[in-house]
């Protein structure tokens, strides 16, 4: 008997720093999020694609809903989020296990009843007192009707499966969307651009505020390899000695760092120059915004 079909759109919602990029491409097996400990590291909506057999979920990685801060960018990352919930067929609501802050509860009121949400209580791993998990979990589904509870540990791969299980009992019977062997719908400029900001967030994080991207000026692709000129934009011209670091160590670590994932992403040989541009106040503009490329 022939199994029917089932591809259906996956929102990870939460707060920041709750890990849904580190479990988006845990459940795919592939680096379509980029990671970091700082908060606003994903600022676009980002489908990873997970196909198992007959079932292809479209995990949709979205922004950390933003509570403390407002502005352009921050107003940017709340609509991908709530439109996100809306157009999606199972909501994962993701939180940190045994924590719980005004950021989790701002996220409640954005959930939808109309559509099954289930609770992922990620970084189980780290729970000291794993009794606690609970009262925890009852206090949480006393908020909310959702429709499962998974712990998992998206770092360590825990119950990952249970996870995606859970899921898919409620995908729409479809036809696929995408290829078997497909793991996001994003192009690789995309990509390489996010591997580079990554490294700034990684790396210089701490001492320059967020108002930094990248942009993909040049991509000349062959069967030899590929070379790119990759822009970094700043608000402030005080921004790019703290970028550069002394003798410009940093841009240089983090070119190579970056230069090394576009190697490993595009299975050939990468020739990667970045450098720094200054756009007062990019980050606070809605049409500067949408130039550079944000929803």
């Amino acid at each position: 008997m022939n199994t029917a079909s089932r591809c259906g759109f996956v929102a990870l919602v939460g707060r920041p720093n709750v890990g849904k990029s580190t479990l988006s491409n845990a459940l795919i097996g592939a680096k379509a999020s980029i990671v970091s400990r700082k908060a606003q590291t994903t600022r676009h909506r980002i489908h990873g694609v997970l196909t198992q057999g007959a079932d292809q979920f479209i995990f949709v990685d979205t922004p950390g809903f933003q509570t403390r801060h407002g502005g352009a960018m921050n107003r940017m990352m709340n609509r991908v989020v709530t439109q996100a919930l809306a157009e999606v067929d199972v909501v994962v609501h993701v939180v940190e296990a045994g924590k719980w802050s005004a950021g989790d509860a701002a996220v409640v009121p954005l959930l939808p009843r109309q559509r099954p949400v289930i609770l992922a209580v990620n970084k189980v791993d780290t729970l000291k007192d794993k009794n606690s998990l609970f009262a925890y979990v009852t206090r949480l589904t006393g908020q909310f009707p959702y429709a499962a509870v998974v712990p998992v540990s998206a770092a360590r791969s825990v119950q990952l499966d249970v996870l995606t299980q859970e899921v898919a009992q409620h995908l729409p019977e479809a036809e696929h969307l995408f290829e078997a062997d497909a793991f996001t719908d994003r192009p690789v400029r995309f990509l390489a651009a996010e591997l580079i900001r990554e490294k700034i967030f990684r790396l210089v994080g701490d001492e320059l505020p967020y108002g930094c991207t990248v942009v993909i000026e040049q991509w000349d692709e062959n069967e030899t390899g590929v070379r790119v000129a990759a822009c970094v934009v700043i608000e402030r011209e005080g921004h790019r000695p703290i970028l550069l670091g002394a003798g410009g160590q940093h841009m240089k670590r983090i070119a190579t760092e970056a230069r090394q994932d576009m190697v490993k992403l595009l299975d050939k040989p990468v020739f990667l120059d970045v450098y720094v541009k200054v756009r007062k106040g990019w980050s606070g503009r809605d049409a500067t915004l949408r130039e550079l490329g944000y929803d």
